[in-house]
């Protein structure tokens, strides 16, 4: 984020000036009759005539005589004299324009020498490549479609200031490829993740927004209040009970994409508003969904970049290997030597050196949280390969299903990649009374101060109470795939409008 983000008062000057200007431009455009046409139809986009022209060669385009017409924002603009360029933008990419006199007459010519960078325009035309073999349109219509007043950003290298990027994504959009390009790849990675999950057998769904009981997940909600109900209603946190009880229901392979909200921190890596990808299977344990999350991972990888291998932040990450699988005592111990398998299983030890990092913690933590809080310290930053943390203890995950053999921990993974945690999937507990008592513990949790402890809710275990199958569940979180495959540092570089202080 720039450390200054006001503009000078020659850059306020100057803009305002810019825009007076075009002001006045615009209302001579007025008198003259409506200057925003919406009877202009486009027929070709930018990238499709590249496409389909951009090989040929300077005499065969002549003779193919192809014509075009295109619409877009003016990007660049030479006038000289009797004739003139403009590059154009589009949807799908840009595409060069030459204008003269003998093509549109002098009066149309004319008044195109006086409209502005920005303006969005629509041209028909013969396609033709220059001297320097730039494939072209030599313009013999020529409209102004929409007139823009305020100016783009000099030299087209997108918006220096980082802050006015977000706020702006409009023009960021317009004049820094890169952004264009990530949401690109969002929106693509978004699709194969539901084509992946359909072709097996997957059941789209949408489940509420709004929760009288914001449950699945140990993260601090949001409030609101409905006025016809008179009742206090919660942003979801995760959609994870909701898509349980649907299992109980019958519907025994659903998934969900769609917004999770948590009234917590912002930084590179969090935004109070983000996108999961929730998905349950019946039948199924942890180590289904570990395997099948590695043939998910790798390939996405190589449908969005073109290989299962990716470059993160100057890391090299590989989606093809097997995974690594490590509980979380073995991942602080394999990346911190200071530390023994009998310290980490020491409570007091675990407490005093909590406490000299300065880590809060609670009286209701026990050894498996504060693990948990010293892996966040000093390990999590380290996964930099794909890994899953497995078999966390039973007090932070109160969702997951005690392991058979050793019933302190759970059948649980995390999935980290690149230092941070991407997914996070189970065998869920469906023994209605374990769930009620774990339930339980949270809600003691919470009346001790831990804010982002779950609430109890009883629905949720009559749910339960009628019989869910043996079922694995998995969150993945969308923002933070997408970092990955983009290669963006902040999650604010892949959401279309992060959150932000007022102006």
């Amino acid at each position: 984020m720039s450390e200054n983000n006001n503009p000078s008062p020659v850059e306020v000057i100057d803009t305002n000036q810019i825009i007076e200007e075009r002001r006045s431009k615009l209302s001579k455009l007025r008198e003259a009759g409506n200057p925003f046409p919406n009877d202009f139809e486009r027929k070709d986009l930018a990238q499709e005539i590249h496409d389909k022209y951009g090989t040929q060669d300077k005499e065969n385009l002549e003779e193919l005589d192809a014509s075009a017409i295109v619409a877009g924002r003016i990007m660049l603009k030479r006038v000289m004299g009797k004739a003139s360029f403009a590059t154009i933008q589009d949807m799908s990419g840009q595409i060069q324009l030459y204008i003269n006199n003998a093509g549109i007459g002098d009066e149309e010519h004319s008044a195109f020498k006086h409209w502005d960078l920005g303006d969005i325009i629509g041209a028909s035309g013969v396609l033709f490549k220059t001297k320097t073999g730039e494939l072209s349109i030599r313009v013999n219509s020529l409209r102004l479609l929409t007139k823009s007043l305020r100016p783009l950003p000099e030299k087209f290298h997108g918006l220096t200031d980082q802050e006015q990027r977000y706020r702006q994504r409009y023009v960021d959009l317009i004049v820094t490829p890169e952004a264009k390009r990530n949401f690109q790849i969002r929106s693509k990675a978004i699709q194969i993740l539901r084509t992946f999950l359909t072709e097996r057998g997957y059941l789209e769904v949408e489940t509420p927004m709004m929760q009288s009981i914001p449950g699945g997940a140990t993260a601090k909600p949001f409030v609101t209040h409905h006025n016809a109900l008179d009742m206090q209603l919660y942003l979801r946190v995760a959609p994870e009970l909701y898509l349980k009880r649907l299992v109980v229901g019958g519907f025994e392979k659903v998934f969900e994409i769609n917004r999770n909200f948590r009234n917590e921190g912002i930084s590179t890596r969090h935004n109070p508003e983000f996108t999961m990808l929730e998905f349950y299977e019946a039948f199924r344990d942890y180590r289904y969904l570990m395997n099948l999350t590695e043939t998910m991972l790798k390939e996405l990888a190589e449908a969005c970049v073109g290989s299962a291998q990716i470059t993160y932040q100057g890391h090299t990450i590989d989606f093809a290997q097997p995974f690594q699988r490590l509980t979380m005592s073995e991942a602080i111990s394999a990346h911190n030597g200071q530390f023994s398998s009998d310290n980490l299983n020491d409570l007091e030890f675990l407490r005093a050196e909590l406490a000299k990092r300065k880590i809060t913690c609670f009286s209701t933590d026990e050894i498996g949280m504060l693990q948990l809080k010293l892996f966040e310290e000093t390990t999590e930053e380290k996964l930099i390969q794909p890994t899953f943390i497995v078999a966390h203890p039973k007090d932070v995950s109160p969702l997951a299903r005690s392991n058979d053999k050793n019933p302190e921990v759970t059948d649980r993974f995390e999935l980290f990649v690149a230092g941070r945690e991407i997914a996070n999937g189970f065998s869920e507990l469906n023994d209605s009374e374990d769930q009620a008592q774990r339930f339980k513990s949270q809600a003691e949790a919470k009346a001790q101060g831990d804010d982002e402890a779950m609430f109890y809710d009883s629905d949720y275990i009559r749910a339960l109470e009628y019989g869910m199958p043996p079922t694995a569940g998995e969150g993945i979180g969308i923002d933070r795939l997408i970092m990955l495959l983009t290669d963006s540092a902040s999650i604010r570089e892949v959401i279309l409008f992060p959150q932000m202080r007022s102006e």
